[in-house]
């Protein structure tokens, strides 16, 4: 038996027999379930397009066709993968089963079914569909809810022009290397806006199909009358994330460009035009400027998106806010594990003069595996940073100068090793003098003969 649990879980049951619905209507609701029941084909689309549910259950044959309640099935996917749906029949055979198995269907069931095998199925639909949303959740906290920490002056900076670009409408171009932290400015910006209720929606220019481009811009309209949302239609109402905008190829460019001017797009394959209310945010890890010297991006719609220009600089030229990060991130991953909170040494030379390629990312990953693997056990934790980051900072200094002349190798170890602990204070003399052991004004000559430039 079920008990009365389940209440905030809403199945919706599609069947045009109305024996059957009232059936499953009292199953699922003595079990605890919320429910709704659609009787057609039509009434299912708008109880689907008003509000998804957590689980379907979808008779196969409707009032519009041999498969129509497949094009439920197709459509609820389209809306939300996640989903579970249970697809019932009565003219059912192995075809159909596999059908719409294929087509995303958490299970097929033949009429007339068995009470306690639906039953178990719908228990089964709705643990799975609880625990994607849980791990989305988990998902939500590592890699989506993090602060933008920092107290470099390229971070304080970022800080004020997020706090000012939130309150307008314009469109922002964003740019930095991999891993950053471009997504985490634009959606800091979103949470910030007046459009904070609505969706946030990212269209990865560098992860598509070259083929795909269009169609998960603008969607599509089928023969069979399903449709298929793209992000712009995704994202009404709040705000499109183009992440890696320059990896999109020129043609759909010039459709973009089409839709900032007229402000409405079509689907594909449909006449029907569609008004566009969101903000666009794009970024960049390349030089767009020379992009579009090369003919890479269109030089119009750069101007037209490069309303505001935020750049963050990479972690290398901040390393005054690594200690903080990793402050940050043991923190935030330990809790987020429910572990005991991880002891890294934030002055660690290892972590300090490595170059991280990967950026923010990298380090945040780097974290993330001290977390799993070494128990907070502090030499397990020194094993784990040398091994991830054997090829950067001091390691590659001594790969790359071992067969200069003492004096050449000297000089390039202090003007590393100078301008690094140069960034670590932000700039500061003084305390870049104070920790290096030198007079301030011993630097200040030293930095000049090594032609090393002031940072502030």
């Amino acid at each position: 038996k079920f008990y009365y649990q389940n209440m905030s879980t809403e199945i919706l049951i599609i069947d045009d027999n109305p024996d059957i619905r009232n059936i499953l209507k009292d199953l699922i609701s003595d079990a605890g379930y919320e429910t709704r029941i659609a009787a057609n084909y039509n009434q299912a689309l708008n109880e689907i397009d008003k509000k998804l549910p957590d689980v379907a259950i979808i008779d196969v044959k409707l009032d519009k066709g041999d498969n129509d309640g497949i094009e439920l099935l197709n459509h609820i996917k389209n809306k939300n993968k996640d989903i579970p749906v249970i697809i019932i029949s009565g003219h059912a055979n192995i075809e159909m089963a596999i059908k719409s198995l294929k087509s995303g269907a958490f299970e097929f069931l033949e009429k007339p079914f068995d009470e306690e095998r639906l039953m178990n199925f719908v228990k089964r639909a709705v643990e799975n569909y609880k625990l994607k949303n849980e791990n989305k959740v988990l998902e939500t906290k590592l890699f989506h809810s993090f602060d933008l920490i920092g107290n470099s002056q390229n971070i304080v900076k970022i800080r004020e022009q997020i706090e000012k670009l939130s309150n307008s409408e314009s469109r922002i171009f964003i740019y930095g290397p991999t891993g950053s932290g471009k997504e985490l400015i634009a959606r800091k910006i979103h949470k910030l806006s007046k459009r904070n209720k609505g969706p946030f929606v990212i269209l990865n220019g560098a992860l598509l199909d070259v083929k795909k481009y269009e169609l998960e811009l603008f969607g599509e309209e089928k023969e069979n009358g399903s449709i298929t949302y793209g992000s712009l239609e995704k994202a009404t109402g709040g705000t499109l994330l183009i992440d890696e905008i320059s990896e999109i190829p020129l043609e759909t460019q010039s459709k973009i460009l089409r839709v900032l001017i007229d402000q409405k797009f079509k689907r594909l394959n449909s006449n029907h035009d569609i008004k566009v209310n969101v903000r666009i945010i794009c970024t960049s890890s390349k030089n767009i400027n020379n992009e579009t010297q090369l003919g890479n991006f269109r030089e119009d719609l750069f101007h037209r998106l490069n309303v505001f220009q935020i750049s963050i600089e990479p972690l290398s030229n901040r390393v005054s806010d690594i200690p903080l990060l990793i402050e940050y991130f043991s923190k935030t991953i330990s809790k987020a594990y429910n572990l005991k909170e991880l002891n890294i040494d934030k002055e660690d030379t290892y972590l300090i003069n490595h170059f991280w390629p990967g950026n923010v990312r990298e380090l945040r990953n780097l974290i993330e595996r001290i977390a799993i693997l070494s128990n907070n056990d502090q030499n397990k934790i020194k094993t784990i940073i040398k091994e991830s980051i054997k090829q950067g900072g001091l390691e590659t200094f001594r790969n790359n100068n071992l067969s200069v002349p003492l004096k050449e190798a000297r000089e390039i170890f202090e003007k590393e090793y100078l301008t690094t602990q140069l960034k670590k204070f932000g700039g500061n003399i003084s305390k870049t003098a104070k920790f290096v052991g030198m007079e301030r004004s011993a630097l200040h000559r030293k930095l000049k003969g090594l032609g090393v430039k002031d940072l502030n």
